[in-house]
């Protein structure tokens, strides 16, 4: 069954189009509005259809201040109160509003990943098309309630989860009265090696549960978002930074705007080289297909009103004239005009 295609800005998403690419920002403007508006500018730049932020309350999902977090930043180890750490990149209500103005400014699409019902009303009311789950809350089933009920298309994230999990959510989702659904493979860890990026679990999870699938990449390089590009991923995120080097943990294993660029025109190639399922030749073959292939030609010359017979012709370049299996045609025909060595034989040329 193919899956109706869904429209986010100008983009058609589904099957038989290419992947719509998002730069996932996420916390890599460090707090800082300049930062952020940098690094939309820097995507805008790279080919991305649109950014990711994240519109979380931190006391919506750590209520211990003692829990900690480690992780490496410019190359070092780093420990932190994790606490501490969102607090530091938690955008306010007024801060999402300038971001998603400033995306309206650039042209490019902006979403983000609320934690509440209050952030799932703020995108709305601005008129984000998108609502976005990261894979920490995908067992969040109240909060994909209100993201199915936003009307918005819902992106869920998979990371970390077991089928069993998947299918809570899907189900929570379309019995809240859900239509438009993206369901992302994920592997949540930072950078993912190949051998568990396993791109045949998101074949796996579009055929269980007849979704969109698509892949949030925190692999290397391009290799994997290629591989899901061709097996069916409507939609692509991978983390994005202005600059590696910045303070953060995300930063380090993120795109840069140079890598990002090669990313998305990668993605976009593979999609160009899928091609058409018709098994017709191109308009290109088409023109070489007159010279290439073979015909049947006089293989000595032949005189007007000469009788064909089988040693009188060969198989040879160009095309055009009659193809082998047509040999019939010719044998036993009179010629009403002289033919060279390798001069076509055309009906023209037949009594």
């Amino acid at each position: 069954m193919k899956l109706k295609d869904l429209k986010v800005g100008s983009r058609n998403i589904g099957c038989g189009h290419s992947p719509y690419v998002v730069a996932e920002i996420g916390i890599n403007h460090n707090g800082d509005m300049q930062l952020a508006k940098k690094t939309i500018d820097a995507a805008k730049r790279s080919g991305a259809d649109a950014v990711k932020f994240q519109s979380y309350r931190t006391e919506n999902f750590l209520q211990d201040k003692t829990l900690s977090f480690s992780y490496f930043s410019n190359g070092e180890p780093v420990t932190e109160s994790q606490y501490d750490l969102f607090k530091r990149c938690e955008l306010s209500d007024d801060q999402v509003c300038e971001l998603y103005d400033y995306c309206q400014q650039v042209e490019i699409d902006f979403h983000s990943t609320p934690t509440d019902q209050k952030g799932i009303d703020l995108l709305k009311h601005l008129g984000v098309q998108v609502v976005k789950n990261g894979s920490d809350f995908l067992c969040h089933l109240p909060l994909i309630e209100a993201m199915a009920k936003s009307g918005m298309v819902t992106v869920l994230s998979t990371g970390m989860a077991d089928v069993a999990e998947i299918d809570d959510a899907v189900k929570t989702f379309y019995e809240s009265g859900g239509e438009e659904l993206i369901v992302l493979h994920c592997t949540s860890s930072y950078p993912t090696p190949p051998a568990d990026v396993n791109i045949n679990k998101m074949v796996s999870i579009g055929r269980t549960f007849g979704v969109h699938v698509g892949f949030s990449d925190h692999s290397e390089g391009y290799t994997a978002a290629v591989l899901a590009t061709l097996n069916g991923a409507c939609w692509i995120e991978k983390h994005f930074t202005f600059d590696k080097r910045l303070a953060g943990p995300d930063h380090w294993f993120s795109s840069d705007e140079r890598e990002f660029a090669e990313y998305t025109q990668q993605i976009r190639s593979a999609r160009d080289y899928m091609g058409s399922y018709s098994i017709h030749p191109t308009q290109d073959e088409l023109g070489s297909k007159a010279l290439f292939r073979l015909s049947w030609v006089a293989a000595r010359p032949l005189n007007k009103g000469h009788v064909i017979c089988d040693s009188d012709i060969t198989l040879a370049r160009p095309g055009g004239g009659f193809t082998a299996k047509q040999k019939t045609n010719i044998v036993g025909r009179t010629l009403n005009a002289a033919l060279p060595v390798g001069g076509v034989i055309t009906q023209t040329h037949l009594e």
